[in-house]
């Protein structure tokens, strides 16, 4: 390494930060880096700079070292079901303590609907966790985002009713997609059980396609009178997840030409 270019022992010193992170068991602070790479305190802090505002490094809430997030957008592509739960576990966490709630993440594989996080209601009543449970996506308010915005097929046929509420033909559940997306979430009330009322909303990926569903659910009383307010939470929510999940913009080149014309 001794007879490399300057800028390529930059990169390799850049490229052992990030990999002694990667590597590491657990957070790594600024000390346990320059302790690591044996750079001058100032070169430390440089690389780790621009590692950070490159994406390749983060910093968690007491300040130390962990992987960054083009590590967990590269991820997500491979795994997405960890990869998803990881970023929106914040997101469901706030939801949570903000409505008191059971809340839920969900993501279609071929004609189902799979629950994969639940952050639990704060209150006795209506505590259940969802995650084991499989239901007929017409049925839940999960399901009927996944049908609203395209991402799974309205079945055909006669749809399965739990409950007198419970739509009842495809022809309803179209009808009930193009109120879903024009209001921006889905609802179901008394659709699955007698009591039960759910919220959620699309979170899209990458691409702009629906890759989840975020909502909440609890006892009809206590949700019917807050619908369109969980709803426009749970929208800020989603809209901040599904920028997570596109990742930053592209960074763009400055013209040199133009960047000459600034400084004369």
């Amino acid at each position: 390494m001794g007879d490399a270019a300057p800028g390529t022992r930059a990169l390799d010193r850049a490229a052992d930060l990030v990999a002694t992170v990667v590597h590491a068991d657990e957070p790594m602070t600024f000390a346990d880096l320059q302790d690591a790479s044996g750079l001058a305190k100032s070169t430390t802090s440089r690389m780790l700079t621009a590692l950070e505002r490159s994406g390749l490094l983060e910093r968690d809430a007491a300040g130390s070292y962990v992987a960054g997030r083009l590590f967990w957008l590269y991820a997500a592509r491979h795994d997405p079901w960890d990869e998803l739960v990881r970023l929106a576990r914040p997101a469901m966490e706030a939801i949570g303590e903000a409505t008191g709630e059971t809340v839920h993440l969900s993501i279609s594989r071929g004609d189902r609907v799979v629950q994969v996080a639940q952050v639990d209601s704060r209150y006795l009543l209506g505590t259940r966790d969802w995650t084991e449970v499989e239901v007929p996506s017409h049925c839940s308010a999960l399901g009927k985002v996944f049908h609203a915005w395209h991402a799974l097929e309205v079945p055909e046929g006669e749809l399965e009713r739990p409950t007198p509420q419970t739509l009842a033909t495809p022809a309803a559940l179209q009808r009930d997609c193009v109120r879903t997306r024009e209001r921006g979430w889905a609802i179901t009330a008394d659709e699955l059980e007698i009591g039960l009322t759910g919220v959620a909303v699309p979170v899209h990926g990458a691409r702009g396609d629906v890759v989840a569903a975020l909502g909440v659910s609890g006892p009809t009383p206590r949700l019917e009178g807050r619908l369109d307010e969980l709803g426009r939470s749970l929208l800020d929510h989603a809209t901040a997840l599904s920028a997570l999940l596109r990742g930053p913009a592209p960074h763009t080149p400055r013209d040199p030409a133009r960047a000459q014309e600034v400084v004369a």
